[in-house]
C-alpha cells in the first residue's frame, strides 16, 4: 500500500518539476479520507390533520356545488373514528335540499336509518319545508313519518303543525285528513289551538266560512285549545275578505266582551286592510286613531297599509302625510312603505317625488331593493329619462346594488318601443357583458329594427353576440338582415353568419 503511494507521489512530483510545492516523505504521507457523504435531511411526513364535525359543516356550507358537498360529507366518515352526527346530516340535507337534490336526500335519510347517534326532528321540519316549496307533497307526508323511525322519538306539536300547515296551503286535504286521522289514533297530543287555527284559516282562504266557524265552536268545547287572538283575527280578515265588514265588527265585539282577550296591532290590521281594501282609507284611518285613543300604538305595518290604501285611491299627498306622521311619533318606515309611494309617484308621472323619497331612503338608512330600483327604472323610462336609467344601470351594481334581468330588460323594452336605437344596443352589450339574456321578442324586435334603420353592422354584431349565448333569431329578423347584406354587396358577412348559425344549431 506504501509503495504504490510512493509511486504516484513521484509521478506528480516528476510532473512538476517547478512546482513550490514541498516535498512529502513517502513515510509520512496517508490516504486522504474521502468527503462524507452529503447528509440527506428527511423531512418527517407531516400528519394528516383530522377534519372535527365542526370543521366538516363549515366545509360544507362554505361549498357551492351541492356535489362537491357530498364528496366533502362522505370523504370525512372515512376518517379512523369519526362518526357523523345530527348537525353534520342536519348541514348536508340543507344543502342538498336547496339545491333540489332529493334523490341524494333520500339516500341520507335512508343512511341515517343505519346510525346510532341521536337526531332531532328539526331536520325533518326543514325538509318539510323544503319539499312542499318544490309540491313534492308526498314527501313532506313521508318525512313526517319518518321522524318516529330515525328520531325514535313521536313527533312534537311543532311537527305535527308544520306538516299540517304546509298540506293545507298545498290544498292536499286528502294527506291532511290523514295525518290528523293519524295524529288523533297513534299520538298523545291532543289537537292544540295552533292544528285548530289552521284549520280555520284553511277555511277562510276557501271562502267556507260556515266551516271555519264550526271549527271555533269545537274549539269552545275543548279544554286545551280555546280561540285566541290568531283564531279570531284569522275570522274576522276571512269575513272582511268576502265584504262583510259589518259581522267582523260583531265579531271584534264579542272578542273583546265576551272572550275579554285585548285586540293588538294585527288585529286591528285586519280592519285597515278590509276598508283598505274597499276603497274607504279615510275609514281605516279612522280605525288607527281608535288604536291610538284606546291604548295600542299603530306598528309600520297598521300605516303602511294605510299608505298602501291612500295611493290606490290616488290620494298621494295623504299617503305622504301619514309617512310624516310614522317619523313625528318614532316609527321608521321600512322599504316597503317607500317603495308602495314610491311605486304610485312613479306611475302618477311624479318621478321627482319618486326621487326625493329614494334619497330619503339614503339619509334614514333605510335600503332600497330590487323592487324599488326597479320601480324608478320604470318610472325614469315612462318619463322619457333614458339616460338617467341607463346611468343607474351602470353604476348600482359597483355600489353593491343586486339588480336582477328584470332592471336590465324594464329599460331595455322602453328604448326599443321608443325606437332609442343607439342607446338599446348599448344597453343590450352592457346585458351580455354581465349575462343577462333580454326577452326573445324583445331581441327580434331590436334586430328588424336595427336593419329597418339602415343599422346592418351594428344589428349583425347584435345578433352574433345573441347567437353565442344560444339565441336563434326569428325569420323575419334574419330575413331583414340576410337581404339588407346581400344588397350592400357584403357576401363574406352572410356566410359567417350562416357558419355561426350553423355551428349553433347542431
Amino acid at each position: 500500500m506504501e509503495s504504490s503511494n510512493f509511486m504516484k507521489v513521484s509521478a506528480i512530483c516528476r510532473s512538476r518539476h517547478s512546482s513550490a510545492l514541498p516535498w512529502i516523505s513517502p513515510l509520512q504521507f496517508t490516504k486522504p479520507k474521502p468527503d462524507p457523504p452529503p447528509e440527506i435531511s428527511v423531512t418527517p411526513q407531516r400528519k394528516q390533520k383530522h377534519i372535527s364535525h365542526d370543521s366538516a359543516i363549515h366545509l360544507i356550507k362554505r361549498e357551492k356545488d351541492p356535489q362537491h358537498a357530498l364528496k366533502i360529507f362522505n370523504m370525512v366518515s372515512e376518517q379512523k373514528g369519526f362518526n357523523h352526527n345530527n348537525a353534520t346530516y342536519a348541514t348536508i340535507l340543507e344543502k342538498l335540499a336547496r339545491f333540489k337534490k332529493f334523490q341524494a336526500v333520500d339516500r341520507i335519510l335512508h343512511q341515517m336509518t343505519y346510525e346510532s347517534c341521536k337526531f332531532h326532528e328539526g331536520i325533518f321540519i326543514n325538509l318539510m319545508k323544503h319539499f312542499s316549496k318544490s309540491s313534492l307533497h308526498d314527501k313532506v307526508f313521508h318525512a313526517f313519518f319518518s321522524i318516529q323511525s330515525i328520531v325514535r322519538e313521536k313527533p312534537s306539536p311543532k311537527a305535527i303543525t308544520t306538516c299540517l300547515n304546509l298540506l293545507l296551503d298545498s290544498n292536499r286535504v286528502d294527506l291532511a285528513r290523514k295525518l290528523l286521522l293519524h295524529c288523533k289514533r297513534n299520538l298523545t297530543h291532543k289537537p292544540n289551538v295552533c292544528v285548530f287555527n289552521i284549520l280555520v284559516k284553511y277555511h277562510c282562504k276557501n271562502g267556507d266560512l260556515d266551516s271555519a266557524f264550526d271549527v271555533v265552536k269545537k274549539m269552545r268545547s275543548s279544554e286545551f285549545s280555546y280561540p285566541n287572538l290568531v283564531t279570531y283575527s284569522t275570522l274576522m280578515d276571512g269575513l272582511c275578505q268576502n265584504g262583510r265588514l259589518k259581522e267582523a265588527f260583531e265579531l271584534f265585539e264579542e272578542m273583546v266582551s265576551r272572550d275579554q282577550l285585548v285586540p293588538d296591532p294585527l288585529t286591528y290590521n285586519v280592519f285597515i286592510n278590509g276598508f283598505c281594501r274597499g276603497g274607504k282609507p279615510d275609514r281605516a284611518r279612522n280605525v288607527i286613531e281608535f288604536m291610538k285613543n284606546n291604548g295600542c300604538r299603530p306598528n309600520v305595518f297598521n300605516y303602511s297599509a294605510l299608505v298602501n290604501g291612500l295611493c290606490k285611491v290616488g290620494k298621494l299627498q295623504d299617503a305622504k302625510g301619514v309617512l310624516d306622521e310614522m317619523k313625528s311619533s318614532g316609527l321608521k318606515p321600512d322599504t316597503v312603505t317607500y317603495t308602495t309611494l314610491i311605486n304610485f309617484f312613479c306611475r302618477n308621472g311624479q318621478i321627482g317625488e319618486a326621487m326625493e323619497l329614494l334619497e330619503e331612503m339614503k339619509e334614514n338608512e333605510c335600503p332600497a331593493d330590487t323592487v324599488t330600483f326597479n320601480v324608478i327604472l320604470g318610472g325614469l323610462c315612462r318619463d322619457g329619462r333614458f339616460e338617467e336609467a341607463l346611468d343607474m344601470l351602470e353604476k348600482l351594481p359597483h355600489q353593491g346594488v343586486y339588480l336582477n334581468k328584470g332592471s336590465y330588460r324594464i329599460v331595455l323594452n322602453s328604448l326599443t318601443q321608443k325606437c332609442e336605437l343607439h342607446k338599446a344596443k348599448k344597453l343590450l352589450g352592457l346585458m351580455l357583458s354581465r349575462g343577462v339574456l333580454p326577452h326573445y321578442a324583445t331581441s327580434n324586435e331590436l334586430l328588424v329594427l336595427l336593419c329597418k334603420a339602415g343599422m346592418a353592422d351594428d344589428a349583425a354584431v347584435a345578433l352574433f353576440d345573441l347567437v353565442e349565448i344560444g339565441f336563434l333569431p326569428g325569420l323575419d329578423s334574419w330575413e331583414l338582415l340576410i337581404g339588407l347584406i346581400c344588397r350592400d354587396r357584403k357576401l363574406l358577412y352572410v356566410f359567417e353568419l350562416l357558419d355561426e348559425l350553423v355551428i349553433t344549431n347542431t
